[in-house]
């Protein structure tokens, strides 16, 4: 029978059990989500001390650029003491280790059991919350940052019109900056082009009704209203956009500025094609 991804889930966090362990009990409960659980507590998968419904709200975040592939990945816990504690750490370098590999796109089963060995050593709930991995193909360069102590990753892809330009240390320090700037302002698309259509027209009806209840706009013609509104609308998307993001080194220029200069100073074309972000407990 056909298994709803979102209870296998559910179980997983209220039991502790594997993926794949949570699905087969479903399975053979035929979906029953409460006789799913006897048996896992019957096949002793099921954590009898309830660990695993205990909140796991701290956590590190992990990444590695090999073989021309990028990875951040969440390990989640309870405990910010348990994120610094160094099997924590050697499991998430593990994780992204067999991630990297064995080519995964998704959780395994493999993976979920060295998660829950892990957890019966340090005694503390954990999960594999979340991992996303990025190729490089000919002529693109990623650039991977861990802020601090593991609660911010950034994953950054530039395409580059000579792969050889990726040696040159200015491209090499600016693509640097640019995984710091992801990770200090988070932005939430590359560019106004990858923004859904849906999200835009919501935000001009928002920004039209908060021009609209302005005493100040009261009496102006449609056309100055629907100036203002383009224009709130503009400074909002450019907040969001990496792209129309100021430089984190230098605030009065774009981030598109910034890239076609890099290009002029070191002879070539250099863009950022993808980014990622990754903030504990946080998914945006």
């Amino acid at each position: 029978m056909s298994i709803n991804a979102s209870d296998v889930k559910s179980l997983r966090e209220k039991t502790g059990a594997g993926m794949m362990d949570c699905k087969r009990a479903l399975v053979e409960a035929q979906g029953d989500f409460d006789k799913a659980e006897r048996i896992l507590k019957e096949m002793g998968l099921a954590q009898a001390d309830k660990r695993a419904s205990r909140s796991t709200n701290e956590g590190r975040i992990f990444s590695r650029v090999e073989n021309n592939r990028g990875i951040l990945l969440e390990l989640s816990c309870e405990t910010d003491f348990v994120a610094r504690n160094s099997d924590f750490i050697e499991l998430g370098n593990s994780l992204i280790d067999t991630i990297l590999h064995k080519g995964l796109m998704e959780a395994t089963e493999e993976l979920e059991n060295r998660v829950k060995d892990t957890m019966s050593r340090i005694k503390e709930n954990m999960g594999l919350k979340r991992f996303k991995v990025l190729g490089a193909a000919p002529g693109e360069h990623l650039v991977d940052y861990i802020h601090g102590d593991g609660r911010i990753g950034v994953l950054v892809k530039f395409r580059l019109s000579d792969p050889a330009l990726k040696d040159h240390p200015k491209f090499g320090e600016t693509a640097f900056d640019f995984a710091l700037h992801v990770a200090a302002y988070a932005p939430l698309f590359l560019s106004r082009e990858a923004i859904d259509t849906g999200y835009i027209a919501e935000q001009e009806i928002l920004f039209k009704k908060q021009t609209d209840n302005d005493p100040k706009n009261q009496g102006k013609p449609d056309n100055v209203i629907e100036s203002i509104v383009k224009g709130k609308l503009s400074k909002h998307l450019a907040g969001i956009c990496l792209l129309d993001q100021g430089f984190v080194k230098e605030e009065k220029v774009k981030n598109s500025k910034i890239l076609e200069n890099l290009g002029k100073e070191i002879g070539g074309r250099v863009e950022i094609t993808d980014f990622q972000y990754f903030k504990v407990g946080v998914e945006i």
